[in-house]
């Protein structure tokens, strides 16, 4: 059976996005640096019709999350030759915001990139949604992201248990075709181990929210 976002906390959109779709983005981010693994991108003005709720991207934000949804975070993926790593089984556990507000329940801070990061309260990370657009196919050679399906009903899963849980869960390879999108509950263990076939595997990561953040505290945005 086909993972689902309310049970498996993933789901395949299979040939989600058409080809003038896929070359609007991919002009988007002819200009950034092609020798880093991971870019978090905080101008994509020209994107915005295809990440509202209605547009091609934000449609499947919004059919989870509601018409309020909206992207917060946005990073580019370009696993390759040069730049091929592996990452370990975890959570995302962190959202960008404008600038650093004290406010109750957000904390620690970190700086990643730059940008001001903040661990939020995990019931908001709970609301949230993560869509990863494919601009290139991801076979089984060309390190798919591992997710543990299920494991985002558990809230916040202590780096010890980490391991048990992926046993508990199982692993699924989330393989794709150019113009794919996989969906994921933000809070899904997932892990990538190093290609090893190499060759390009340029991923646009949109994280969503409907929430808007308490007090004076405001998303970063995209």
């Amino acid at each position: 059976m086909p993972l689902t976002i309310q049970t498996d906390g993933a789901q395949h959109i299979p040939a989600a996005l058409d080809a003038t779709t896929l070359a609007t983005i991919e002009t988007a981010l002819a200009t950034l640096p092609k020798d880093r693994p991971g870019q978090r991108l905080t101008a994509l003005a020209e994107l915005a019709p295809f990440l509202a709720p209605t547009g091609p991207i934000g449609c499947h934000a919004a059919a989870h999350l509601g018409n309020a949804a909206k992207p917060v975070r946005a990073i580019l993926f370009d696993k390759n030759e040069a730049t091929n790593w592996a990452l370990g089984w975890h959570q995302d556990r962190t959202i960008a915001v404008r600038q650093r507000i004290e406010t109750p329940g957000f904390g620690p801070w970190t700086i990643k990139s730059g940008l001001q990061h903040v661990a939020p309260p995990q019931s908001l990370l709970d609301r949230m949604c993560t869509l990863r657009i494919h601009l290139d196919p991801v076979d089984a050679d060309n390190a798919p992201l591992l997710i543990a399906p299920g494991s985002h009903r558990h809230g916040r899963i202590a780096e010890s248990d980490v391991p048990a849980m992926v046993d508990r869960c199982g692993t699924v390879a989330c393989l794709a075709s150019r113009g794919d999108i996989w969906l994921y509950a933000t809070p899904i263990l997932h892990a990538s181990d190093a290609a090893a076939n190499p060759r390009h595997r340029r991923v646009l990561q949109l994280d969503y929210s409907a929430d808007d953040l308490p007090g004076d505290l405001e998303w970063l945005g995209i």
